[in-house]
């Protein structure tokens, strides 16, 4: 089979290769799926530099999040068990970890659906309380992450103000439904939030960012408002002065997804349940950006990295757009 393979650490461009390799044996509770959908992460090009917080060993596959294909027919999506990521004609993944792919998705919109959307429900919902009616800012808001939170911000009643870099990011924000977007390369943000809500500022910031974004949101946090830290993507990890959530009194709130399969893999399972009833109901739908050829991968991922697509980059192992 082909996969993309890691044989030292680097960006993504310069050190993936695409290999003919051995199909991986499935060990004690997993199982054998055929690829026909690999989601493309920001953590996906932070394995390939040997950033992330799990170091497989090399030379590994990178890809965290797929829809694929059990022996038995069924769709599925899952977490492959890394060294044998979903960059690859077929991975291995964990049995009791799979879940059936919606009915209202294809391939590429199902390998999207886990990561970003479960993170946004657990980081909005269970972290940081949101309300019907509050105000949420998201950064990123055309990304990935951004744009789940987004989707996820609507169909939870809440007012959702977008920031983005850049007029066609600014646009995609707008389609997402954002009720407000702010550009940072031109606009002031937090005097844009602290105008669009009289003052007040925003109740649940989420941050896929860090650094600047950390910065600007303490900035116009509302009081008892909760900043949702969920990512790094800038590379700058902020160090929050406490004695300013102190005085302002608001929250600063970390959430760790993958935590959840170790201390309640029931919670996934659930969380799953219920997107994928918004996805029947038309409330959330990832935004493919691009669905590229198995050969374009390396590409893609360094796209990524370098932070200039927007929504979802997803690969198709057979090519076929489905």
């Amino acid at each position: 089979m082909q996969a993309w393979r890691v044989h030292e650490n680097g960006e993504p461009g310069e050190v993936m290769r695409l290999e003919e390799v051995e199909l991986p044996t499935p060990g004690p509770g997993q199982v054998l799926l055929k690829v026909r959908a690999a989601n493309i992460n920001f953590p996906d090009a932070l394995l390939c530099r040997g950033q992330y917080q799990i170091k497989p060993p090399l030379p590994f596959t990178p890809g965290v999040e797929i829809c694929g294909e059990t022996e038995d027919g069924r769709r599925v999506i899952a977490n492959p068990v890394l060294p044998f990521g979903g960059l690859a004609d077929h991975v291995i993944a964990d049995e009791r970890a799979l879940l059936p792919a919606p009915d209202a998705l294809d391939d590429a919109e199902a390998a999207a659906l886990h990561i970003g959307y479960q993170t946004g429900v657990f980081g909005l919902h269970r972290r940081a309380q949101l309300q019907a009616g509050e105000t949420l800012l998201v950064h990123a808001a055309a990304g990935g992450v951004g744009s789940a939170a987004v989707q996820l911000g609507k169909a939870a009643g809440a007012r959702v103000i977008g920031v983005v870099g850049g007029a066609d990011k600014a646009e995609i924000a707008r389609q997402l439904g954002c009720d407000l977007v702010i550009d940072r390369r031109t606009d002031d943000i937090v005097a844009a939030v602290k105008e669009a809500t009289g003052g007040r500022g925003a109740d649940v910031i989420y941050d896929p960012v860090g650094g600047d974004a950390y910065a600007k949101s303490a900035k116009c946090v509302a009081f008892e408002g909760r900043i949702l830290v969920v990512g790094f993507a800038s590379g700058n990890i902020p160090a929050p002065a406490l004695n300013h959530a102190l005085v302002k009194n608001y929250s600063i709130v970390g959430l760790h997804w993958g935590l959840y399969a170790q201390k309640d893999p029931a919670s996934i399972l659930r969380c799953h349940e219920q997107l994928t009833e918004l996805a029947a109901k038309g409330a959330v739908k990832p935004l493919i950006s691009e669905r590229v050829a198995m050969k374009d991968a390396a590409a893609a991922v360094q796209r990524v990295a370098d932070g200039t697509t927007t929504g979802r980059v997803v690969v198709l192992p057979d090519g076929v757009a489905r």
